[in-house]
């Protein structure tokens, strides 16, 4: 069965940013395929798969897909207007089977903190993502925590940036978690345990941002080809292709007027500190923590901004913590999206050189 095909003439407009990694505004096209194959069973088979968002800083071209299913459709039906395809298989033993295919244009996203606006009044939009959830919260607890982070800045992008520094300083890379980690910015608050991996670090970046009255929110995403910055943040062969079944990295954005969503990555400075055994007085960790804010290296394709929301149609687990994953559920059991052998799903990446 064929699915239908999504053509998009990409229109990128980026700016030019200075960095000490060449990377240069050039724009870079993937095409990605997601194949997904489903153990035979004789309960009912559902599958949500994040689709890539249109976004100054990535353009989708083509999105196609097809398989053995009994339906499929692209929806947005969702309190973040994530776009999501979504299959069912009907009760039957016959193996399930989908391909997915996607071609996307990206280009290095920048904006220039200067031209920053010390306003603290935005729309009802973007006020959205001054409120706490399940994971991120705002409450007593970490606006007290946070007042004393920024407790010597006056503007909000003095507070981002006091914010920030703590973040990349005082959190860490723990390569025992699983996955990209939960994302709980309350228990790593009160525990004071400060590891994780790119969820953790991203949620407890945008908590306190939204505890200092700054709106953040995480970005959900994977990793797609190689990084001039380090291989810890992303890496292919000579050719340009990249098994990225693993890849899914967690980002993060925050809300400055006269600016609009500023682009963030903690995460990844930490990765880079750890992957090459560096400090935070090395200058290749300074100068990524310096790139890191106001800018995203666009070796990496965005999904969604979705936390804590219920998927459509409504599955039997909900809700769901974030889709940064592909989420299926074979009768009433999630499938573990942390293994894709076991799922099972894979997602390879080509980079037209």
């Amino acid at each position: 069965m064929l699915g239908t095909s999504l053509l998009v003439v990409p229109n990128l407009a980026f700016a030019q940013a200075n960095n000490p990694f060449g990377i240069n505004t050039t724009p870079r096209k993937f095409s990605i395929v997601n194949s997904f194959v489903l153990e035979p069973s004789e309960d009912l088979a559902q599958l949500w798969i994040p689709l890539p968002l249109e976004a100054t800083y990535q353009k989708v071209v083509r999105i196609s897909y097809e398989g053995n299913f009994d339906e499929a459709y692209i929806s947005n039906e969702n309190p973040f207007n994530t776009k999501i395809l979504y299959a069912k298989w009907e009760k039957g033993t016959q193996k399930r089977e989908l391909t997915l295919n996607m071609d996307i244009v990206t280009q290095e996203r920048s904006v220039n903190l200067s031209q920053a606006s010390n306003s603290t009044h935005y729309s009802d939009e973007v006020k959205e993502y001054l409120k706490g959830t399940k994971h991120t919260p705002v409450n007593d607890t970490i606006t007290a925590f946070v007042k004393d982070i920024v407790k010597n800045a006056t503007t909000p992008l003095q507070k981002a940036q006091a914010i920030y520094d703590w973040t990349v300083l005082n959190m860490y890379r723990d390569e025992s978690v699983k996955g990209c980690g939960v994302g709980d910015a309350m228990r790593t608050v009160v525990d004071k345990v400060f590891g994780g991996k790119c969820t953790d670090i991203s949620s407890v970046f945008v908590a306190l941002l939204r505890n200092a009255g700054i709106p953040a929110r995480e970005v959900f995403g994977i990793r797609v080809g190689q990084s001039k910055i380090s291989n810890a943040c992303g890496k292919a062969d000579e050719k340009g292709f990249a098994n990225v079944s693993g890849a899914q990295h967690c980002r993060a954005e925050f809300y400055i007027n006269a600016i609009g969503w500023v682009p963030a990555d903690p995460a990844d400075v930490t990765k880079v500190r750890l992957a090459e055994k560096l400090s935070n007085e090395d200058k290749k960790v300074q100068d990524t923590k310096a790139y890191m804010l106001g800018n995203w290296e666009m070796n990496w394709m965005a999904f969604n901004y979705a936390r804590d929301f219920v998927l459509t149609p409504k599955p039997t687990q909900y809700p769901l913590n974030m889709l940064g994953y592909p989420y299926g559920e074979i009768g009433e059991d999630a499938l573990d999206y942390y293994d894709p052998k076991a799922f099972s799903y894979s997602y390879i990446s080509q980079e037209s050189l």
